[in-house]
């Protein structure tokens, strides 16, 4: 039951997530600036209150997202997150009472219409938990790697597209690695009880690298337009997690012509991203 309950799961996940966007996107503009990755920053937005009403919002998402994981593939929960940006745009519109800007509905069919796609072409199946301890640090060691190599050419650059950039792709493989940790943590609970939750240390490591991951995303906020962030968050994050799936887990994707499906699919949601980014950043406030 949970298997065929994980994807609803995901977009509730995605929904609340979007909305602690909303509040986060207001938090991070109404505090002090910076140029540099600034650990001052979290203490300014914990005093922020729309702040913490996303933070509500972020955890609620994590326990959702928990859940679909505990019964779904990886390579299936975390490309349906890829649906928090138009739900984002569209709950933004609400909080804020603005119209829905002009053009909103043709990029969302075209992140919705190659979602489908892309996931239908790829159709995940399998997977195990009974991954390697060595490839277990195998993996982890090259995502933190690639997470700081990101933010090292990220704090070289001046604040812009490009810095947003990399800080964007550095919080998404942060992201897809806490969820890849989350999987095993959530499923262990969900079939061998507590005290194997709390024993592995899975558990711990993906708390702490998801602190990491929101640190990372406030500063991909403050390095430059949203439309240079949010796809690399976004895109980053489901094709990683497909990574994370197939190579860790032991996920199978379709193969053959199918990949071209895929392609196309991928392509649509990126361009769809991409509009839906310049739509986001002229209605922020």
């Amino acid at each position: 039951m949970l298997t065929v309950l994980s994807p609803v799961l995901a977009v509730l996940a995605a929904a609340s997530n979007a909305l602690g966007s909303v509040m986060q996107r207001r938090a991070a503009t109404s505090v002090p600036q910076s140029d540099r990755l600034r650990i001052g920053l979290m203490w300014d937005l914990l005093r922020t209150p729309v702040w913490l009403l996303g933070i509500g919002g972020v955890v609620l998402s994590a326990v959702l997202q928990g859940a679909a994981l505990a019964g779904g593939a990886l390579a299936v929960v975390q490309p349906l997150f890829m649906l928090e940006l138009p739900i984002a745009l569209l709950v933004a519109s609400i909080v804020f009472r603005r119209p829905v800007p002009r053009g909103y509905w043709p990029p969302v069919a075209r992140v919705g219409g190659g979602l489908c796609l892309a996931l239908f072409a790829a159709a995940p199946t399998g997977g195990t938990l009974e991954v390697p301890p060595s490839r277990w640090w195998a993996v982890v060691t090259c995502c933190l790697v690639a997470i700081a190599v990101l933010c090292g050419v990220a704090v070289r650059l001046p604040r812009g597209p490009s810095r947003a950039a990399c800080m964007g792709l550095a919080a998404a493989v942060a992201y897809s690695l806490t969820a890849a940790l989350m999987k095993f943590s959530t499923t262990a609970l969900d079939r061998q009880g507590v005290s194997t939750f709390f024993t592995a240390w899975q558990t711990y490591t993906f708390a702490a690298l998801g602190i990491c991951a929101l640190f990372l995303l406030e500063n991909a906020m403050q390095s430059g337009p949203l439309v240079a962030s949010q796809p690399a968050l976004t895109l980053g994050d489901a094709l990683v997690s497909l990574a994370l799936g197939v190579g860790l887990y032991g996920e199978r994707l379709r193969g053959g012509w199918w990949l071209g499906l895929q392609v196309v699919g991928l392509t649509l949601v990126a361009e769809g991203l991409v509009r839906l980014s310049h739509r986001r950043l002229e209605a922020a406030p």
